[in-house]
């Protein structure tokens, strides 16, 4: 009897441990992933959430990588991000993920800008501020490829796409790669050209929400 109740205890605690249901999910400022703020902000998560019986918290990230690097460390159950993002940060730190909604393409949306020069050719030789290791970095090696460069001919600067819009104004930054809106915001700036965007790649560039793989697998309801 000690035994069968030390089972029964112990199969409770793992049925526990594998159903949930309250799931948190993060998003960052990127134009393809703002339905989330919105369905938050108007309750329609909150709708189908309630629907199936759980709990949806859904958490803006004002930096991009920061909300994959809690992603990957558990902090959310599912997070905003592009295929090859998906592909990196997480994957290299051991989480496997399922692209759960794939919500779209970028054709456009993520784009490369320099200051008074409208020919991407002349990117050669510059500093390129980027969100490093991210869609941003991906976008830059697809560009210079097509005119026959590579990111040695170019000094790649590490900034958060929180800091890319009051980044461009300053001395010194001739060159940005990042995604609307902020691309559009700097595109409204003085002497500001894009000279490649995702529309030249299309289909490359996924929008997605991802959700943890084990997680998905625990709940699968």
């Amino acid at each position: 009897m000690k035994r069968l109740a030390t089972l029964l205890l112990t199969l409770s605690f793992s049925s526990f441990s594998l159903a949930a249901d309250s799931f948190k999910v993060c998003w960052s400022i990127y134009v393809g992933w703002m339905p989330w703020g919105y369905g938050d902000e108007q309750k329609i998560v909150d709708k189908w959430a309630e629907k199936y019986g759980i709990e949806i918290d859904v958490v803006q990230i004002n930096d991009y990588i920061e909300s994959i690097n809690q992603y990957t460390t558990g902090a959310f159950d599912a997070c905003a991000m592009t295929n090859m993002d998906a592909l990196t940060i997480p994957a290299a730190g051991g989480v496997d993920s399922t692209a759960l909604i794939v919500g779209d393409f970028s054709n456009g949306n993520d784009g490369i800008v320099l200051k008074a020069e409208d020919s991407l050719a002349a990117i050669k030789g510059q500093q390129v501020n980027l969100v490093e290791l991210s869609v941003s970095h991906y976008l830059l090696a697809r560009a210079l490829d097509s005119v026959g460069l590579s990111e040695a001919d170019v000094t790649v600067v590490n900034t958060s796409d929180a800091d890319m819009v009051a980044v461009y104004p300053t001395a010194g930054v001739t060159s940005v790669v990042t995604w609307n809106p902020l691309l559009s915001e700097i595109m409204g700036m003085p002497g500001a050209n894009k000279v490649f965007d995702s529309s030249q790649i299309p289909g490359e560039i996924i929008d997605m929400l991802v959700v943890n793989t084990e997680v998905l697998e625990q709940n699968p309801a």
